[in-house]
């Protein structure tokens, strides 16, 4: 029997580690993923083992498997090395004893093989089928965006919700905001599912939060790392509570795809438009009110947004840059902590 064996760090994990995961499937009849995580890296281990669990739950013959260790035990480097190869491959052994394949796109495969007494499957050394590294990737994120499985990028979409009673102009400003980013964009479901906001059942309340996840969820892998969100949850639930007096029972995994990383609300200042389907203006400030007590009631802080409708659109611009900008400087200092890998 064919049994091989892959390991990595995966920080992040991307499209050509799972080339390279795949290809070891063509060549054996099981593969063990090997996530190797040391005790000075802060990127979450199981974050990692998820990551490579998720992409292959189809799999059956792929087994991953999480091997924390401490460096001043093993070396946390990539550069091929006889002494290291040595050491790592005296692990493998114990890890793998029965494995006789080790698949690596890198010189030290060979090595490690040669001193584990097995065979050496390279794939793609020169990095041909997909030009990226996980280092390329901790160094500029939203160019290397498309190398990453959906999986990995759904765990590192940056969501901004757009929030505020009716009329307020969540809906120009997501599109304006995402034609701005050159991002996606998610329009709330609410419009679609209910036509007049002075008819709806609580019926609909829980159509438009499943809709509304679902659509999130389907823009979370998309083409790029900012999504801009019409309305979220807490607006649903918040029209729960004040036409209906009822707490929406809301599913767990519902409540995860609608967590953002900001949350923008729209004052209610804005000039008021009647299309014929919206509340009366009394009725929609109350209802402003109710949506502010549901985000205090679940701990949601937000930014207030106010002014015309350009001074709207350039106070988001603002944050959002500002929200980037930390995300970047967090993950080049997380990669900066990190030897290549």
């Amino acid at each position: 029997m064919r049994k091989g064996f892959v390991f990595g760090k995966f920080m992040p994990f991307h499209k050509g580690h799972e080339a390279m995961i795949r290809f070891a499937l063509s060549h054996c009849d099981t593969v063990s993923v090997l996530v190797c995580c040391s005790n000075l890296e802060t990127l979450p281990a199981e974050v990692r083992q998820l990551w490579v669990e998720a992409t292959f739950r189809d799999e059956p013959r792929v087994k991953v498997i999480l091997y924390q260790y401490d460096e001043r035990s093993l070396p946390n480097t990539s550069e091929t090395s006889a002494s290291v190869s040595a050491v790592w491959a005296a692990q493998f052994k114990l890890l793998f004893p029965d494995h006789n394949i080790v698949v690596t796109s890198e010189p030290y495969g060979e090595l490690v093989a040669d001193y584990m007494g097995i065979t050496h499957i390279p794939f793609d050394m020169q990095k041909s089928q997909y030009p990226v590294s996980a280092t390329k990737i901790r160094a500029n994120l939203p160019a290397t965006w498309t190398y990453l499985p959906e999986r990995v990028k759904a765990s590192l979409i940056t969501k901004v919700v757009l929030l505020g009673t009716e009329s307020t102009g969540k809906t120009t400003l997501t599109g304006r905001l995402a034609a701005h980013f050159n991002c996606g964009a998610v329009m709330e479901a609410g419009r679609d599912i209910v036509e007049d906001s002075n008819n709806f059942g609580i019926h609909d309340l829980y159509l438009i939060a499943k809709e509304h996840a679902r659509r999130i969820d389907q823009q979370s892998i998309g083409d790029s790392p900012l999504l801009i969100i019409d309305t979220d949850i807490y607006i649903t639930l918040s029209y729960g509570e004040y036409a209906f007096g009822a707490v929406l029972d809301i599913a767990p995994s519902i409540l995860q795809s609608n967590k953002a990383d900001l949350y923008l609300y729209l004052n209610n200042d804005a000039p008021y438009v009647q299309d014929g389907t919206r509340l009366e203006k009394e009725e929609r400030d109350l209802l402003d009110l109710s949506h502010r007590r549901i985000l205090e009631k679940y701990g949601i802080s937000y930014e207030e947004i106010k002014g015309d409708w350009d001074e709207r659109f350039e106070q988001a611009v603002t944050l959002i840059e500002q929200l980037m900008q930390r995300r970047m400087e967090n993950w080049l200092s997380f990669a900066g902590r990190l030897q290549q890998v």
